[in-house]
């Protein structure tokens, strides 16, 4: 699949499905498309300059866009545990401070279990 398709696919089929589980590819494509939303974000308000009603317009429109991304982000990282076999309480780990964000990232970059765990088949 396609990056915008996997990116739809997840803010559509998949916004608040917290069962299953979303393989290495699934979850980074999300990942990097939000990234990449970001920066053009940055980009955006670094070229508005000292232009406080454009900054204000943009950030509101950007910060809509994150809200709205918020349940689908969560559903995909609980997702993405279930891929290694743990439960999604583990996405909470982010929550401690400096080692926690470190810890998650080490965990969606390992590898899924290959065979069916108890969330269910792998992704193709």
């Amino acid at each position: 699949m396609d990056i915008i398709g996997n990116y739809k696919n997840v803010l559509t089929k998949k916004y608040s499905d917290f069962k299953g589980r979303a393989g290495r590819t699934e979850y980074w494509l999300f990942v990097l498309v939000n990234v990449a939303i970001s920066i053009v974000y940055q980009i955006l308000v670094s070229v508005s300059g000292d232009n406080a009603t454009a900054r204000l317009v943009i950030s509101a429109i950007f910060g809509l866009f994150f809200l709205a991304i918020l349940v689908p982000g969560l559903a995909i990282s609980v997702r993405r545990m279930h891929d290694i076999g743990k439960g999604g309480e583990w996405f909470f780990i982010n929550f401690i401070p400096v080692i926690g964000g470190i810890w998650f990232l080490v965990l969606c970059i390992k590898e899924g279990e290959p065979t069916a765990n108890r969330f269910g088949e792998p992704q193709p």
